[in-house]
């Protein structure tokens, strides 16, 4: 079988397992809405495409603005962010599935492995950046809000307090060649000697110390030009405001389908602390321990847990199903297309 073939098996297999796995909360989902307002609950399909949209553009603005993509068209870009959101909720890998698969997809479109690393870097540090303006306001809104648990500004503080530590440590990396060249040589290895314990020697050197350096040289390079012109950075940062509204406003549009009305500041906490769990566990779309999170939130935020439990359920499902139906079809498409190449790499 070619590889192509064996990646459209794999991804299959493991899109039937995700459904098999949320297969509890699928026919919860389905019992619950016999208690909604479908017409609010329909809400949800538009405002997922236009999240999905806007989380692409945080990328594609970006090379836009740096000349590195030429003659592609709109909706191919709109593809393949419908990919990417497929592959991060269905192949188990904290993130990181997502992150090697639009790097290999953006190659297709004469986007080198660096500037795509590098795009995608600028995507999740405006989407923090962005998601930090929201935080702020959700913050102060709990803070007047004298029914909110005093803990959840607590937890909100240190939200905000590790997203800026987490910038400013990817600050701190690229902004030198020598830490870069450092960092490389470290993360090269541990990787080997890693692999070598785990295969009893029989493997010794898998990564190339050289080959991450150039990578993340690219990088570095393409941040040094970051500070020369920062003005780069607005078209990601206004989308990324859009992005994290409209991914939050779908648990919002959940409870309200219920006639579930509240303070609506806890759920875009909730929801930036889950989405942050959710992308180092690994699990697909970080399953579980995503709704734990934002149930414990919420429960903190006084919302009865039988409510919270079937909002973010119900969400949980229709985000799923979503991203599934609107991914899957471009995705094969993609490999299809794409999929013989010898360089493919996923």
């Amino acid at each position: 079988m070619s590889f192509r073939a064996w990646l459209s098996l794999i991804t299959i297999v493991l899109l039937a397992l995700v459904l098999f796995a949320s297969r509890h909360e699928l026919v919860s989902a389905w019992h619950l809405l016999g208690q909604v307002n479908l017409w609010v609950l329909a809400l949800m399909i538009p405002l997922q495409v236009v999240a999905y949209f806007a989380g692409g553009e945080m990328i594609f603005s970006y090379l836009r603005e740096k000349k590195f993509i030429k003659n592609v068209k709109q909706r191919e870009l709109v593809k393949v962010a419908l990919e990417g959101n497929f592959v991060n909720h269905v192949l188990p890998s904290g993130g990181v599935s997502g992150i090697s698969y639009l790097t290999w997809r953006l190659k297709q479109l004469g986007v080198s492995p660096g500037r795509a690393t590098m795009a995608q870097a600028v995507r999740h540090v405006m989407s923090f950046v962005s998601y930090t303006v929201v935080l702020l306001i959700a913050l102060f809104v709990v803070t007047i809000d004298g029914t909110i648990n005093r803990w959840m500004i607590l937890a909100s503080a240190g939200l905000f307090g590790t997203i800026v530590l987490a910038i400013l440590g990817l600050v701190y990396l690229l902004s030198s060649k020598r830490r870069i060249d450092k960092f490389s040589s470290w993360i090269a290895n541990f990787a080997n000697n890693f692999v070598r314990s785990i295969t009893f020697g029989r493997y010794t050197k898998v990564v190339n110390v050289g080959t991450i350096e150039e990578f993340l040289g690219e990088m570095h390079k393409d941040f040094s030009e970051l500070r020369e012109d920062k003005r780069v950075l607005i078209k990601p940062f206004l989308w990324g405001l859009l992005f994290n509204i409209c991914d939050a406003g779908l648990f919002l549009l959940a409870f309200w389908s219920f006639g579930e009305f509240f303070n609506p500041a806890p759920i875009f906490i909730a929801y930036g602390v889950a989405s942050i769990v959710g992308f180092v566990v690994l699990t697909p779309g970080g399953a579980g321990a995503y709704e734990a999170v934002m149930v414990t939130f919420l429960a903190f935020a006084s919302i009865a847990g039988k409510v919270a439990i079937a909002g973010i359920l119900l969400a949980r499902v229709v985000i799923l199903l979503g991203t599934i139906c609107f991914g899957y079809i471009f995705y094969q498409m993609a490999l299809n297309k794409y999929g013989g190449k010898r360089d493919t790499k996923v």
